[in-house]
């Protein structure tokens, strides 16, 4: 179910961001950390947070984008990596989405 809803939420990102998005070849969360999810392009913040709200839903969860929770999250964890630049972004999700 994981792979369902994170394929959906980077169709749905696709589809708002419309036209060629200028996504990275590869994104390795494990090398991110927060200052560089913060510097980095709009389309890849958007395919990241699409990933972690498929990766951090239940697998019984389902197949539903609330695109409130989505945008919150995604302010949740902006906020949290400007206050700790130096923390992996891998880090900083489980710390704030993790269940």
């Amino acid at each position: 179910m994981k792979f369902g809803v994170g394929a959906a939420g980077v169709l749905v990102v696709g589809l708002i961001a419309g036209g060629a998005p200028a996504l990275s070849a590869t994104i390795d969360l494990s090398t991110w950390t927060c200052a560089k999810f913060r510097a980095a392009n709009k389309d890849d913040v958007g395919v990241i947070m699409a990933w972690m709200d498929g990766y951090y839903r239940d697998e019984n969860d389902p197949p539903v984008i609330d695109t409130e929770k989505f945008v919150a999250n995604a302010k949740k964890l902006g906020e949290y990596c400007a206050a700790h630049p130096d923390v992996g972004i891998v880090t900083a999700a489980d710390e704030l989405f993790a269940k």
